[in-house]
């Protein structure tokens, strides 16, 4: 059975569908769980991001000792059963234990891109992001990494007239830390909602890759617009975001997994080949907002953080 209640997969970073897959079911049920994965992005299911630790909304993190707790578990729950490396790490720093050996993922240029979503905060540490943002709720919520902005102008720190990418939890507000996840597959696919539009009935196991990029949403119409840094069309045999980021350093490329809170305490079976840029941009907030209301991927919200992989056994070793 599709184990929802265990799995918590609430958000387009974790595919139900996946785990169809790897369980070897029958073809007949994948369009059922490519179904669900869609439903449960929608606000009513899918995880999103808090404010900060102390933000607006009055949120309070939790203790360090809870933190501490999830950690333990998933050392606990993946020690000696074979999982690969995971993700998020901090891209600052290159050692990693983990031996489980895949194949790096080709260029993202010789895949097709599948999905486009973003989180409130930086799931990963390093770089131009390395603040913490707190411990949040320790369910994904007001956690993650952010940039430094004590430099920025008042005016670009300047409070909009409305609510930006609301959900049930929070909004983007001028000077918030975003990462966006350009979503690549083998697979011969169109970009669509969640991970789901990462395969294909022809296609069990696509190889998947996340160009990652970190921005700060500024109150600036010349800052650049997120209209058209998530444009894309199809080059060639290939669906690709034509304007990633090329001036934000070169990428720290890493063997990783999926990501989300979901599995703070588990881990991800979900093989990634990461490319982290180190450096962030500053996007136009209104521009942001405007993606949120309508986009070829259904998402209106950022999503949840994963806490940061520190255990050297679960991480891979960056060359």
């Amino acid at each position: 059975m599709l184990r929802i209640a265990l799995e918590k997969v609430r958000a387009p970073y974790f595919l139900i569908g996946l785990k169809y897959f790897s369980e070897g079911n029958s073809m007949k049920h994948i369009s059922t769980a490519i179904a669900l994965s869609a439903m449960l992005t929608t606000p009513a299911f899918a995880f999103d991001q808090g404010h900060h630790a102390e933000g607006a909304h009055g949120h309070k993190a939790v203790a360090d000792k809870v933190i501490a707790a999830q950690r333990e578990e998933l050392a606990k729950n993946t020690e000696g059963k074979g999982f690969g490396p995971q993700s998020p790490r901090d891209i600052d720093h290159a050692a990693g234990n983990n031996k489980r050996i895949f194949s790096t993922a080709p260029a993202y240029t010789r895949m097709n891109l599948c999905n486009i979503h973003f989180h409130k905060n930086a799931e990963h540490k390093g770089g131009e992001f390395t603040i913490y943002a707190g411990n949040g709720n320790g369910e994904g919520y007001q956690s993650g990494y952010r940039a430094d902005i004590s430099h920025y102008s008042h005016a670009e720190l300047a409070p909009t007239r409305h609510d930006i990418c609301p959900s049930a939890h929070s909004h983007l507000v001028p000077g918030d830390t975003i990462e966006v996840h350009y979503v690549y597959t083998t697979a011969q696919v169109k970009p669509g909602p969640t991970l789901g539009s990462c395969l294909s009935d022809a296609i069990k196991n696509p190889q998947l890759r996340v160009e990652a990029q970190v921005y700060t949403v500024v109150n600036d119409k010349h800052a650049a617009d997120f209209m058209e840094l998530t444009q894309y069309k199809k080059i060639g045999e290939y669906y690709q975001a034509t304007h990633i980021p090329s001036n934000t350093g070169t990428p720290v490329a890493y063997e990783g997994s999926t990501t989300g809170p979901g599995y703070n305490e588990k881990g991800s079976p979900f093989q990634v080949s990461w490319s982290v840029r180190p450096k962030v941009m500053k996007v136009n907030i209104e521009s942001v907002g405007q993606w949120c209301k309508g986009n070829d991927f259904k998402e209106d919200h950022a999503h949840g953080v994963r806490n940061l992989v520190k255990n050297p056994d679960l991480l891979s070793k960056i060359k």
